[in-house]
């Protein structure tokens, strides 16, 4: 019997416990080895021996330069373990709205079996392995690790800095993300932003230029897609894998797609002036799509938090075009001013999200927009970018 370390006690090893019996864990937060609920051990992570193991798969989220990652000698990723479950395997990755675009799909494709997991919330080793069809959200931490497996239909969304200090560079994480393309077979497919179109792979690839271009590719028609901003984007990406598998271009039922609340969710106040909760938007590109959408307004851009070290210069290049004033906020607001002076941006310094509403309340117009879109992580004040968009949301309805 093979002896498997599970690195880290989160959700994606808890899911593998279950099919994994004998399975040890190792996580940086035990102290004393114990047994759990479900009786599983788990050991602190220094107890880990290489020698004493012959199989170890990571929490995706665990850096390469972590101890356990750099002793381990038989690594592999939670995808290369189910590498041969026989369905019609789906991997969606990008920077921003790879989760809206893995549940569209699996919205359009529920009729043929097609079930949604991996960094969407449901673990591989939870999903039913006799579905016909997986469509999984595909993290660059996953990728990174996989050296086996592959999809049978790869869609990569545009990409932009992100996750940068995990990676070491914008290079490696790009490198991430074209890795399943070197991992594919013949007759598999790929479709790709027209930036990579020089990547080689057996897979058959198509690139897209924006919208209009991948619209044209696939004959779909964009007035009759419901889905504006970056959603359209997501909405196409969701068609074409729909007319890849199945030939077929689904209107009406695309258009029944409910979004996810803190990704441009709009609310109105007491007053009826727009509010746009874009929590979400945790990079700069994400941002600026946000930006983009409402450029039409006035825009009170609420900015910051933990940027995580990425370069904000292209960000504020983009924004001293635009009409709109920025409330800075979070662990970098002194950063973010510093760059709105030497762009010449409207900025103002506040002392925390709540007070950045307040500000805004005294000066926002029925024709303008206060946008929360932080272009930063929510770790350095909030629990989560949900707390992030709650708070927000709660401070407006108490104007």
């Amino acid at each position: 019997m093979k002896r498997i370390s599970l690195f880290g006690y989160g959700v994606t090893t808890k899911a593998l416990g279950h099919v994994l019996k004998n399975a040890v864990f190792y996580d940086d937060n035990v102290k004393e080895p114990y047994f759990d609920e479900n009786n599983f051990i788990v050991r602190p992570s220094s107890e880990f021996n290489p020698d004493f193991s012959d199989l170890e798969i990571p929490s995706p989220g665990m850096p390469p330069h972590h101890k356990l990652i750099e002793s381990a000698k038989h690594l592999i990723s939670e995808y290369d373990y189910f590498k041969d479950v026989m369905n019609l395997k789906i991997w969606i990755s990008g920077t921003n709205g790879k989760t809206t675009t893995t549940q569209m799909t699996q919205h359009l494709l529920a009729d043929k079996g097609g079930i949604a997991g991996g960094n969407i919330g449901t673990p591989l080793a939870a999903l039913d392995a006799k579905a016909p069809i997986w469509i999984l959200e595909t993290s660059s931490f996953t990728i990174h690790y996989t050296n086996e497996a592959s999809p049978n239909i790869y869609v990569l969304l545009p990409l932009s800095p992100d996750h940068l200090s995990w990676h070491g560079s914008m290079q490696e994480y790009i490198d991430a993300k074209l890795k399943p393309l070197k991992l594919m077979k013949k007759g598999s497919t790929a479709i790709i932003p027209e930036a990579y179109k020089d990547a080689t792979s057996a897979a058959n690839i198509i690139t897209y230029k924006d919208e209009a271009d991948l619209a044209e590719q696939f004959g779909i028609n964009i007035e009759k897609v419901n889905f504006k901003g970056a959603f359209l984007m997501d909405a196409l990406l969701a068609m074409s894998v729909d007319k890849i598998v199945f030939d077929r271009i689904e209107y009406e039922k695309i258009n029944t797609f409910v979004l996810d609340p803190h990704r441009q969710e709009e609310f109105y106040d007491a007053q009826k002036r727009l509010w746009v909760n874009d929590t979400k938007a945790t990079n700069l590109d994400a941002t600026i799509a946000a930006v983009k959408r409402y450029e039409d307004h006035f825009i009170h851009l609420i900015l910051g938090g933990d940027d995580k070290g990425v370069d904000l210069n292209e960000l504020f290049v983009f924004l001293q075009r635009k009409n709109l004033k920025i409330y800075a906020i979070g662990s970098n607001k002194e950063r973010l001013m510093t760059l709105a002076q030497n762009y010449g941006v409207a900025a103002h310094k506040c002392k925390d999200l709540v007070d950045a509403v307040n500000i805004i309340d005294h000066s926002l117009k029925e024709s303008e927009v206060a946008l929360l879109s932080p272009a930063a992580a929510s770790l350095d004040e909030f629990q989560s970018y949900a707390h992030r968009g709650n708070l927000f949301k709660e401070s407006v309805a108490q104007l």
